[in-house]
C-alpha cells in the first residue's frame, strides 16, 4: 500500500500545535511494518502490510516490538497513535524528519528522538535518516523513513536468542536499540576516518584536483555528525537521571555504558575534526607554497633575461657615433658576452637551489 505523500519544506504559518503535517525531503518507498513480541522461550515476528494489520494484532502479554519504515500518511499515523495513546506532539514530531535528539517523558511512556547516518559504498557524501522511538509499559515503537539496517543486529539477537535481550524486559530492548545507535556511529565514524586519511594522503602528492572540495565536504559532515552527537549524548544522561521508572535500576547501568560509548565517540570526532581543520590550513599553505615556487622560477628566469634585454636595448639605439659599431668582431663579442652572463646567473641561481 503506498501511501500520498505531501512535500512540505516548513509548517504552514497559523498552523495549531499538533497538526500532522509531513515536514521535511518526501519519502519515496512503501509503507513497511513489522512486529515482534517474545519472551524467554518463544519469539513471533509478523510482517504487517498496512496499520490495520499491525493495531489487529492481539496483545499476548510478551515484549512488543513495532517498527515501522516510511509511515507518511497522517491518518494512518494518527490511527496507531490512538490505538497506543500518543500524544498528538508526538505525531506531529514523528511527521517533522528535522527534528534534533532529544528525549521527553509524557508520564505512561517516553519518546525519544536520534539520528543516525550512512556513507554509501559508491563513496557519495553522508546520508542521514531520523530514528523515533517510544518506550511504555510492555511496548516499543520504532519509526524510521528508508530501512538502513542499524536494528539488524538487535533482531538478529532477537531470533537466535543471542544475549540477555530475550531475557530482560522491555526497557532492555529500549536499550539495545539506542545502543545500536551509538555502534552504528561507531561505525560511520570509523568510515570517516578512511576518508579523512584518503584525503590527507592527498595533501602533499601534488594531485589537488577537487581537493579542497572533499576537505569541505568532510569539514561538514564532521559538523553534521557532531550536531547530533551532542544532544544525543544529554538524552543519554537524562535517562540515566531519569526516575520515572520505565527503565529498571539494572538497565540503568547499561545506559550509562552507553553514555561512556557516546563520549567516546565525540572525543574522536573532536580530533578527527582538528584533523580535518588542520588539513584546510595544510592545503592553503601547501597552495601559497607551490604558488611562492612558481614566483621565485618567473623571477629568476625575469632576472636572467633582464641583462641581455638591457644590453640589446644599448646596442639596438639609432645613434650615429657608437664605439663597438664598426667593430668587425662586434658581434660576435656582444653575444658572447650575453652567453657568459646568462651561464654565470644560470649557474649562481642553481647553485643556490633557486631553479
Amino acid at each position: 500500500m503506498r501511501h500520498p505523500v505531501l512535500k512540505r519544506e516548513i509548517p504552514s504559518l497559523g498552523e495549531a500545535p499538533g497538526a500532522l503535517i509531513p515536514v521535511g525531503e518526501p519519502q519515496s518507498g512503501e509503507t513497511s511494518l513489522s512486529w515482534i513480541e517474545y519472551d524467554a522461550e518463544t519469539l513471533n515476528e509478523t510482517v504487517c502490510r498496512d496499520v490495520e494489520q499491525a493495531l489487529a494484532q492481539a496483545p499476548t502479554g510478551k515484549v512488543s516490538w513495532l517498527n515501522v519504515y516510511g509511515l507518511r500518511d497522517p491518518e494512518a499515523l494518527k490511527r496507531l497513535g490512538s490505538h497506543f495513546g500518543l500524544h498528538p506532539l508526538v505525531l506531529e514530531d514523528i511527521l517533522n524528519a528535522g527534528q534534533r535528539p532529544k528525549v521527553e517523558d509524557y508520564g505512561d511512556y517516553l519518546f525519544i528522538v536520534s539520528r543516525v547516518f550512512d556513507y554509501p559504498l559508491d563513496g557519495s557524501r553522508l546520508v542521514s535518516d531520523q530514528v523515533y522511538m517510544v518506550l511504555g509499559e510492555g511496548f516499543v515503537l520504532t519509526f524510521q523513513a528508508r530501512p538502513i539496517g542499524v536494528f539488524d543486529a538487535v533482531r538478529d539477537r532477537l531470533r537466535r536468542q543471542r544475549g540477555q535481550v530475550r531475557r530482560k524486559g522491555v526497557d532492555y530492548l529500549a536499550y539495545a536499540l539506542l545502543d545500536a545507535v551509538i555502534d552504528d556511529y561507531l561505525a560511520v565514524h570509523a568510515r570517516f576516518n578512511e576518508r579523512v586519511e584518503q584525503v590527507d594522503g592527498r595533501l602533499l602528492s601534488g594531485n589537488d584536483h577537487g581537493l579542497l572540495r572533499q576537505v569541505q565536504r568532510l569539514k561538514r559532515d564532521c559538523l553534521k555528525l557532531r550536531r547530533a552527537l551532542l544532544p544525543l549524548r544529554e538524552v543519554l544522561l537524562t535517562l540515566n537521571r531519569s526516575e520515572d521508572g520505565l527503565f529498571a535500576p539494572e538497565t540503568q547501568l547499561y545506559l550509562r555504558d552507553a553514555y561512556d560509548h557516546t563520549v567516546h565517540v565525540l572525543e574522536s570526532l573532536e580530533m578527527s575534526r582538528e584533523m580535518v581543520s588542520d588539513m584546510l590550513d595544510l592545503y592553503l599553505s601547501t597552495q601559497s607554497n607551490r604558488l611562492n615556487l612558481q614566483m621565485r622560477k618567473l623571477t629568476v628566469l625575469t632576472m636572467i633575461f633582464m641583462p641581455l634585454t638591457l644590453i640589446a636595448g644599448i646596442y639596438g639605439m639609432n645613434f650615429e657615433h657608437m664605439p663597438e659599431l664598426k667593430w668587425h668582431y662586434g658581434y660576435h663579442a656582444v653575444l658572447g658576452a650575453m652567453a657568459l652572463l646568462t651561464s654565470g646567473l644560470a649557474w649562481a641561481f642553481w647553485k643556490r637551489k633557486w631553479i
